[in-house]
């Protein structure tokens, strides 16, 4: 499989209350038709910086409404893209600008931020922290969802639900097609129970880590220090 075969893998994906980023276009939250086509040339080029060269796959459990759901990355948000973020360059995610999705007059934009600079995640700013805070390029890590579109409950979209069994059997599938992609045999991270669940009883060696959200912001930067730390020390370089 090849790069754009597995972008437009993910781009046939279809699922009950389900958004898919690269293939559904909402007119009350998206920008425009063609956001479906913005996010999935973003995660190509998202990608294409990082297939060769990365050492570090942080898998999470689902794309959320404040991230991947409208910049089409995983653990990423569009303040990040769009250059508003404290302490994430744009830079470090794509090698040009990122271009925003959401439509900064829809009815679910609660704030004078949201509306001028797009969404901001919690748990996007929490990893991107984390692994900034190591010193390494950032292109050495590549970050995924074991389930990676985003499932919300039917009320609203804008919110977000844990994935089924269903939807997680589906999800890894993408993530063993995502490894087979990566030129290097990488050291996998899984933040949060499902996602650690789910590689687990597939075989796969991931290190178990706490997820940001609900108060575990602290417990998941202590982990993934403790993660580095060991794959970093000298007996491993």
């Amino acid at each position: 499989m090849t790069p754009a075969a597995f972008i437009r893998s993910l781009a046939d994906y279809t699922g009950t209350n389900v958004f898919n980023p690269w293939r559904n276009y909402d007119p009350v939250c998206d920008i425009s038709p063609q956001a479906p086509q913005i996010r999935r040339d973003q995660l190509t080029s998202y990608l294409s910086s990082r297939l060769e060269e990365a050492d570090f796959l942080i898998i999470a459990e689902a794309a959320g409404y404040q991230g991947c759901r409208f910049t089409g990355i995983a653990l990423t948000c569009e303040r990040m893209l769009l250059g508003f973020h404290k302490t994430v360059a744009a830079s470090a995610v794509l090698d040009r600008a990122g271009i925003r999705t959401s439509r900064p007059n829809g009815p679910y934009m609660t704030s004078d931020a949201q509306r001028h600079k797009g969404m901001n995640e919690p748990t996007d700013t929490y990893v991107w922290n984390a692994l900034i805070a190591t010193g390494l390029d950032t292109h050495r890590f590549l970050l995924w969802n074991i389930f990676p579109f985003h499932p919300y409950k039917k009320t609203s979209p804008f919110s977000n639900r844990t994935p089924t069994e269903k939807e997680l059997a589906v999800g890894l599938a993408y993530t063993k097609d995502l490894l087979t992609l990566c030129k290097k045999n990488v050291h996998i991270a899984a933040v949060g129970r499902k996602s650690a669940e789910t590689l687990q009883a597939a075989g796969l060696n991931a290190t178990a880590m706490r997820h940001p959200a609900n108060g575990g912001g602290n417990t998941f930067k202590e982990n993934f220090s403790a993660w580095m730390k060991a794959l970093t020390a000298p007996s491993n370089t």
